[in-house]
């Protein structure tokens, strides 16, 4: 089967997170980026009779995962997430704008006890009948955000200029997400 663009039926929506990704990037050293992911989160989509839509999700920040367990160890203190004080960050839409056939989010997203505004790309890949557990619709998004933007103000300069991690952090979800009955 493949996946048509039609659009979502009204209901809720949760995200399977066995086959959805939530990744991040970020400069290393200013000359590559390191990458990893989070493998803790939930949400849902709530798409009303008239179209409408609400969103949210959370993510267990104690659950980043770089492959190297000395980093994502550091990446749970409070030079970073704080996990301990704040070991969810949150998203929570605030306003949804059709554009073609994707879509763009608006929401408030926090992380250590922080809440900005983000905005969302998301390229919507369509709905499919699913395998048995209901009807299955896909997206990716991709956005950045700058880690001081969020209280995240570690410095660890280098001796020749420069430092070892950038500020800005690109964030790109592949997102599966099964209507509940």
């Amino acid at each position: 089967m493949t996946a048509s663009t039609t659009a979502l039926t009204a209901g809720t929506w949760t995200i399977d997170p066995v086959h959805s990704t939530l990744a991040f990037s970020v400069r290393h050293l200013m000359v590559s980026k390191i990458r990893g992911r989070f493998t803790d989160f939930s949400g849902k989509l709530v798409v009303g009779e008239d179209g409408s839509a609400q969103a949210d999700a959370e993510i267990r920040v104690d659950s980043v995962s770089t492959d190297n367990p000395q980093r994502d160890a550091h990446l749970r203190t409070a030079d970073f997430f704080d996990a301990e004080n704040f070991p969810v960050a949150t998203f929570e839409a605030t306003g949804f704008r059709v554009n073609g056939s994707d879509f763009v989010v608006e929401g408030d997203f926090s992380i250590a006890g922080v809440t900005k505004p983000v905005t969302l790309d998301i390229e919507f890949l369509g709905v499919n009948a699913g395998m048995g557990q209901g009807p299955v619709a896909g997206f990716e998004a991709t956005t950045v955000i700058n880690r001081r933007d969020f209280g995240i103000t570690i410095d660890m300069p280098l001796a020749d200029g420069g430092a070892v991690i950038g500020d800005k952090i690109t964030l790109t979800l592949g997102i599966e997400v099964v209507k509940q009955s």
